[in-house]
């Protein structure tokens, strides 16, 4: 697991990250997002053990990342956004190296298990120079899987794949994730929401809130909306459906269905379906609107956005 207290990070005057406390637990993916510069890589690096915080702590694995950090890296699976690699070398090669360097037992053998995790056994006896970016992106999470590690920390994993190769690397992730403890960054926020259990915003180096993406929809919606959609006309039922209690904001969308809000806690649909029922429509769709997780980021991280709280907290 991950357990970070209070991480903060100065470049010279520059403020990277204040004040990060979170965690990551056993069996979970959290995904990390933020706008490029928010301080996502710099907290990583910090975990991996890659540079020391200003202040604070944190613990990986349940070893201290200062006092500790030769142990913290024996069990952490880094893949940076850069993936460092030696052309000149075979995709088995590198990875036989860096198995070698990690003390590995049976190198040869977890090699090949790594290259069967991310889908590379035909490609092992290639040149790195020889291998397109995505592919490249393979053999370095390859390398983050080799020795089995209890945290897998990934900064944007996916980045440069092509789709079928970004479905195989987020099967990767989820089976890992099953066990071990998952943190990763993305700009990619579908991805996020179809693979993490939690997200953390940042935004220009605090954390702005962090729940499941579930939770974040529901809690910044506040009132709910839904779309009623009718065989026929169904702008011919504004005037039927505006006078039900509860509804507010109704308007007929570009598509010619429906939409209307409620207030949160007050679902109005079943008085809207005997509406429709009553005024001899056939009812097609009666469904709720929720945020998209692209809608709650950019919500979120906004210039006047509230902070969780705790955040601004030295």
């Amino acid at each position: 697991m991950i357990r970070a207290i209070g991480l903060t990070k100065d470049y010279g005057s520059r403020r990277a990250i204040e004040n990060l406390s979170f965690e990551a637990k056993q069996g979970e993916v959290v995904g990390f997002l933020g706008p490029n510069g928010a301080g996502k890589t710099t907290t990583m690096r910090i975990l991996t053990g890659f540079m020391p915080p200003t202040y604070g702590t944190a613990e990986v694995a349940g070893f201290d990342i200062m006092n500790e950090s030769i142990e913290v890296r024996r069990r952490v699976g880094y893949l940076p956004e850069t993936v460092p690699l030696y052309p000149d070398m075979t995709v088995f090669e590198y990875l036989k190296f860096m198995a070698d360097l990690r003390h590995i037992p049976d190198a040869e053998e977890m090699v090949d298990d790594a290259l069967e995790m991310v889908r590379m056994t035909q490609r092992a006896e290639g040149y790195i120079a020889n291998l397109s970016k995505g592919m490249r992106q393979r053999v370095g999470l390859a390398q983050a899987l080799l020795h089995r590690p209890e945290v897998l920390i990934l900064d944007e994993p996916t980045i440069g794949l092509d789709p079928a190769q970004v479905v195989e690397v987020r099967s990767v992730i989820r089976e890992i994730g099953k066990e071990r403890t998952v943190l990763l960054s993305t700009h990619i926020l579908s991805e996020a929401q179809q693979l993490c259990d939690r997200v953390l915003i940042i935004n220009k180096g605090r954390i702005v809130t962090e729940d499941s993406p579930e939770n974040l929809q529901a809690r910044l919606m506040g009132a709910e909306r839904a779309v009623l959609r009718v065989k026929g006309e169904a702008e011919d039922l504004l005037p039927t459906v505006s006078k039900i209690k509860g509804i507010q904001d109704i308007k007929v969308r570009a598509d010619g269905a429906l939409e209307f809000q409620f207030a949160s806690g007050m679902d109005v649909r079943p008085e809207v379906a005997k509406a429709v029922v009553k005024a001899n429509f056939d009812l097609l769709e009666l469904s709720p609107i929720t945020l998209s997780l692209e809608e709650i980021f950019l919500e979120l991280t906004r210039d006047n956005a509230p902070v969780k709280k705790g955040a601004r907290d030295a």
